[in-house]
């Protein structure tokens, strides 16, 4: 019982009592009687007004991006996603990224926790159950940063589960692809490549590019193709797959879940180093789609799958 509450039952018994003495038999003992079970009653009331019980929450952990109208498009839908398939969680928010939470405190006053403030103001508000539902597209090395960070907190919850990244099974990325292919069905005319712009990385998980390749070719679809920023298969790569199929215009689009700073420029940026700018001077007719994984429902509702699963452990 809370010290405000404790603070009012206690003159409010005392009072019931000196009544009771003063009272001795008879009717004024059965009115004494009365005001001690409304006071017990009101007491009770109080106690139950001044305790609200802590839902258990999904914590959705992105990169983050310091695009306002990209993030509420993806990552924000994404987590509405999540709380709209789990009513009985909060759905909270922390970004990876320290530099993008900077950027959006000094220059918008938006504040966002990192994955330690996230996990310290769980711990704070007496949160028990806990999920980490990561929105990464694979298993790399932000994802590993997470893990280290939040198996920190291992002994101050009841439960702490962890979801899967997008891309984590086989079925994942069957899933994927069929996700890719319905999005881009407007645009899959003959002649036309699909290209889609992955971050890439150092880390052995890179082979998801490759991976995603391999079963979007197995599915029939021979004129979508992944490349990658910062590592392979990168931008001459894919303009080889381009010029091989035969294409002679190139739909861009990012392979991540926000349509972010690497969307906008290094994809579809003015610089004679974009891709956009790269296929160009290849002669291709280009079009940028600057649309991110996180507003594909179906990209949504794998995540949302994740967590269901991640639950139910």
């Amino acid at each position: 019982m809370k010290k405000n509450l404790i603070k009012k039952v206690i003159p409010m018994i005392l009072a019931a009592g000196m009544m009771f003495s003063a009272a001795g038999c008879g009717k004024e003992e059965e009115a004494v009687q009365e005001a001690v079970k409304e006071t017990a009653e009101a007491v009770q009331e109080e106690a139950s007004e001044d305790v609200t019980e802590q839902k258990p929450v999904i914590l959705a952990v992105s990169f983050g991006t310091s695009y306002n109208d990209s993030r509420e498009l993806t990552i924000g839908a994404v987590e509405k996603a999540l709380q709209d398939a789990n009513p009985d969680y909060e759905v909270r928010r922390a970004f990876t990224s320290q530099i993008i939470i900077d950027k959006l405190k000094d220059r918008d006053n938006i504040e966002i926790d990192n994955v330690t403030e996230a996990m310290d103001r769980l711990v704070a508000d007496g949160v028990k159950d806990v999920i980490i539902q990561p929105t990464h597209v694979m298993n790399g090395f932000e994802y590993d940063d997470i893990v280290a960070e939040v198996n920190k907190y291992s002994d101050k919850f009841d439960t702490l589960n962890f979801s899967d990244t997008l891309l984590a099974s086989d079925s994942d990325y069957d899933a994927l692809v069929k996700v890719l292919a319905d999005e881009t069905a407007s645009y899959n005319e003959e002649g036309t490549a699909i290209v889609f712009m992955g971050h890439g990385t150092e880390h052995e998980a890179n082979a998801t590019y490759a991976k995603l390749q391999e079963k979007i070719t197995e599915a029939g679809y021979d004129n979508i193709f992944i490349g990658t920023v910062e590592a392979e298969p990168d931008l001459e790569d894919v303009i080889g797959m381009a010029k091989e199929y035969g294409a002679k215009k190139v739909v861009l689009m990012p392979l991540m879940i926000v349509a972010g700073d690497h969307a906008n420029n290094d994809m579809a940026g003015d610089d004679d180093d974009s891709w956009k700018s790269q296929f160009e001077a290849e002669g291709f007719e280009v079009e940028c789609v600057l649309k991110g994984l996180g507003q594909y429902e179906g990209v949504q509702q794998m995540i949302v799958g994740h967590c269901a699963d991640a639950i139910a452990k």
